[in-house]
């Protein structure tokens, strides 16, 4: 199930955007907005929510938390924007990179 919110995520929506993969939940985040969407099969799912909701493009960077070991990824297809001087699916510049795992904390504090 996928879950887009801007507060930090509780016992109950972690669960549920844990249940595709239950050791690892992938998630897109607007940097700028402070907007989390996480628990979609393809960050592309998460993304799309986020441009309805507003997001610019330039602004959602997606990755995941490896439950099993607390790891916060910033790994995603989305990730790959020649046009942002990003070229990988990893996100190159490191204030968005920081910005995202400082991001992905907040949100998922219940569980890092």
């Amino acid at each position: 199930m996928i879950i887009t919110k801007s507060e930090p995520f509780i016992a109950e929506e972690i669960k549920k955007v844990r249940e595709l993969f239950d050791v690892y939940i992938k998630t897109v985040i607007d940097v700028k907005r402070g907007i989390c969407s996480a628990g979609c099969d393809r960050h592309f799912e998460s993304e799309a929510i986020l441009l309805k909701q507003g997001s610019a493009q330039s602004d959602l960077w997606g990755g995941g938390i490896d439950l099993e070991t607390k790891i916060i990824d910033c790994n995603a297809f989305i990730n790959i924007r020649p046009n942002n001087n990003n070229p990988s699916n990893e996100i190159i510049d490191a204030k968005v990179r920081k910005k995202f795992e400082n991001l992905t904390r907040y949100f998922f504090k219940k569980i890092l």
